[in-house]
C-alpha cells in the first residue's frame, strides 16, 4: 500500500520567495528518488509564508531513504529560510 507524506513549512520573514524556489528545486530530486510516485508543492493564498509539500510514496521507508538525495549544502542553505521547524506526517490511503 502506498503512503502520502504531507509536510508543512513556514518561511522566515522576507524569505517566502526563496523558500518557494528551494521547495521547487527539491521537487525534482524527490521525483527522481526510488519509490517516489508524485510530489506537489503548494503555497497558501492567504499566507504567502506558508507551504505544503504533498508527496506520494510506495513506502514510508522510501521517503525516509530519499532524504540522502538532497545535497547537504542545499539542505543547510534551506534551514536558514525556515521560521520554525518543518512539520510533517505520513498518511495511509483509505480508498
Amino acid at each position: 500500500m502506498s503512503v502520502a507524506r504531507i509536510g508543512e513549512f513556514r518561511a522566515a520573514d522576507g524569505d517566502g520567495d526563496a523558500l518557494a524556489a528551494f521547495l521547487g528545486s527539491i521537487r525534482m530530486i524527490i521525483l527522481g528518488s526510488e519509490g517516489a510516485i508524485s510530489c506537489e508543492v503548494f503555497r497558501d493564498r492567504a499566507d504567502s509564508a506558508r507551504f505544503f509539500v504533498i508527496e506520494h510514496w510506495q513506502t514510508a521507508e522510501a521517503h525516509q531513504a530519499s532524504v540522502k538525495n538532497i545535497p547537504p549544502d542545499m539542505f543547510r542553505t534551506a534551514m536558514a529560510l525556515f521560521a520554525e521547524t518543518p512539520k510533517g506526517s505520513y498518511f495511509d490511503s483509505i480508498a
